[in-house]
C-alpha cells in the first residue's frame, strides 16, 4: 500500500489521549517515556489524567499531539513499507518530520513545547484572536481580510483547510470586522476560536527568533521521504529547508488545501494515514479531493485493526 502521512495540529488534544495505547503497546509506552524525560516533565499523566485545563495550556498540548502521534507512528512504522510522503497540520509538521526521521521524537518534543511557550508570550505581549470561517470560498475570506486590515490592525487567512473552511488570525477588532465582511459575502458560520493568540499571523513575529534559536541547535536529518511544508504546500528534502521553513509556518497561513493537493499529485492513488489523536484531517481530506481513501490511527483500536 503507498501511502502519505497525515498528523494532526492543536486542538486535537483530550484528556485520556492515547492512555489506550500506552497500556497495549510497549513501542508506544517507550515513546511517552522518552518524551517526558526529554521535557523533565510527566506529560504523559497530563495527557491520560488531565486536568484539561493544564493539558490544553498551548506548551502542554502541543508536545503532547506529537507525543500522541510518534507512539501511534513508533507502533504501525513497520507495516507501513510504502510511505511515500508526510505532511502535518501546524504542529504536526514537526509530527511529520518524526515519521521521515528528520530528528528524533525527544527533539521534536522539545522544540514544540519551545514553540508553544514562544507562541503564548507573543499572544500575551500582542493579544490576538482567531475565527474559522464556514462556507465561503477561500478567495473571498482574503479578500474581506484586506479589507477589514489598516495600518495599526491586521487580519490574514491563517487556516486554509478546506476549500470552504479558512480560519482568519489577527487583532480582535480586525477579526471581527473581517468576520462581518465574511457573512455579507454569503458565509454560512463565523465561528471564533478559544486561543491564546494570533496564530499563523504577522502577530507571532516575536516568536520566530526564539524558534530559529531552537532549530539551529537541534540535530536534524534530510527527511528520508518528502515532507509538505505548511507554508509553501511544497516538498522539503533538505534538513535547511526543514528548519527554514518550520520558523516561516508561524507567521505564515497553514496551506493545508495546498498540502493534500500536493500529495494527491505526487502520490496518484494513495492511501492517506491520519496518524494520531482524532480524525478531523480525514474528514478535510474527503473535502479536498472527493474520492480519496483516509484511515485514522489514533486508537489502540484502530491500530490493532490496522495491523491485523
Amino acid at each position: 500500500m503507498v501511502s502519505v502521512l497525515m498528523c494532526p495540529g492543536q486542538g486535537a488534544q483530550r484528556v485520556g489521549m492515547g492512555k489506550d495505547l500506552g497500556q497495549r503497546f510497549p513501542a508506544a509506552r517507550e515513546t511517552f517515556e522518552a518524551i517526558d524525560d526529554a521535557l523533565g516533565v510527566p506529560l504523559s499523566r497530563v495527557m491520560w489524567e488531565g486536568p484539561e485545563e493544564e493539558l490544553t495550556l498551548t506548551h502542554n498540548a502541543q508536545p503532547a499531539i506529537l507525543a500522541h502521534t510518534a507512539a501511534v507512528w513508533a507502533v504501525v512504522r513497520e507495516r507501513v513499507t510504502g510511505l511515500a510522503a508526510a505532511a502535518g497540520h501546524s504542529l504536526g509538521e514537526f509530527s511529520a518530520h518524526v515519521a521521515a526521521d528528520t530528528m528524533a521524537p525527544a527533539t521534536a518534543a522539545r522544540l514544540v513545547r519551545r514553540r508553544g511557550e514562544l507562541m503564548y508570550a507573543a499572544g500575551q505581549a500582542r493579544p490576538g484572536t482567531m475565527a474559522a470561517i464556514l462556507g465561503l470560498p477561500t478567495e473571498a475570506v482574503e479578500a474581506a481580510c484586506r479589507e477589514a486590515s489598516g495600518a495599526d490592525q491586521v487580519v490574514v487567512a491563517a487556516n486554509i483547510n478546506a476549500p470552504d473552511q479558512t480560519v482568519i488570525s489577527g487583532d480582535p477588532d480586525a477579526v471581527n470586522r473581517a468576520g462581518d465582511a465574511c457573512k455579507a459575502r454569503g458565509a454560512k458560520r463565523v465561528v471564533p476560536l478559544k486561543v491564546s493568540g494570533a496564530f499563523h499571523s504577522p502577530l507571532m513575529a516575536p516568536a520566530v527568533e526564539g524558534l530559529n534559536v531552537a532549530l539551529a541547535s537541534a540535530d536534524f536529518r534530510d527527511p528520508r521521504v518528502p515532507v509538505l511544508a505548511n507554508a509553501s504546500a511544497a516538498a522539503v528534502r533538505s534538513a535547511a529547508d526543514a528548519k527554514r521553513l518550520l520558523a516561516e509556518q508561524l507567521i505564515s497561513p497553514v496551506r493545508w488545501v495546498g498540502c493534500m493537493q500536493a500529495a494527491a499529485k505526487m502520490v496518484p492513488g494513495a492511501t492517506f494515514l491520519e496518524v494520531g489523536p482524532g480524525n478531523v484531517l480525514s474528514g478535510l481530506l474527503r473535502r479536498i479531493i472527493p474520492g480519496a481513501a483516509a484511515i485514522a490511527l489514533g486508537t489502540a483500536a484502530e491500530v490493532e485493526k490496522f495491523l491485523a
